[in-house]
């Protein structure tokens, strides 16, 4: 069992070390930046299933960061939810596949809204519907799955947790988020102790 425990870490630490790392992260912040911290916009991040978690982690992750963030269901876009999205919004589209109905039809629904609104994707698969249409297109590498079925979101989630993660951490960089601000959005429990004596209250 312990053997078959360092293999499955093995396998999802070098899916981690294989995401590919190029100038598209930098284009991201930029676009981020510009929507939500120039324009006074916000992220909208989607995803279907498992990748609807990983978004809604990253919206919450972004919005206790300084970054305000909400995420959309794509299935309740299509009944209304639409409207939470404004005309300097910008768009984080999350899928594996790159080919989820739910939300290359949010796409088209959000291009109807605001045609100018600007689209993040975070995809698996380089050469799919969602990649070719985003603004800036970020890639997982497309890891096997770690599932003995090769079909359970498990690698893949692990994959797209991480990038997400290294987004937040250089938008708190490029806005210079430090405690102060972190303890005012992050008042309650031991983080927002912490905040608060971190920045000296």
């Amino acid at each position: 069992m312990t053997d078959r425990i360092r293999s499955l870490l093995d396998h999802e630490s070098k899916a981690i070390r294989d995401i590919p790392v190029n100038n598209s992260y930098s284009k991201a912040i930029e676009l981020i930046n510009t929507a939500v911290h120039k324009n006074n916009g916000k992220l909208v991040a989607s995803g279907m299933g498992k990748a609807g978690q990983i978004a809604i982690n990253i919206a919450t992750t972004f919005s206790s960061t300084g970054t305000p963030a909400v995420f959309l269901h794509p299935s309740d876009a299509q009944h209304g939810d639409l409207g939470v999205i404004q005309q300097n919004d910008i768009l984080l589209l999350v899928s594996n596949s790159g080919k989820t109905r739910e939300i290359l039809e949010l796409y088209e629904l959000s291009k109807i809204l605001y045609p100018e609104i600007k689209i993040i994707t975070l995809v698996g698969h380089n050469d799919s519907p969602l990649a070719e249409i985003a603004d800036c297109a970020l890639f997982t590498g497309n890891p096997a799955e770690v599932c003995p079925l090769g079909l359970t979101p498990t690698t893949s989630t692990t994959a797209m947790t991480v990038i997400g993660d290294i987004l937040v951490v250089l938008m708190m960089e490029k806005i210079n988020f430090g405690p102060e601000e972190y303890a005012k959005r992050h008042h309650g429990g031991y983080l927002g102790q912490r905040s608060r004596i971190k920045a000296g209250k």
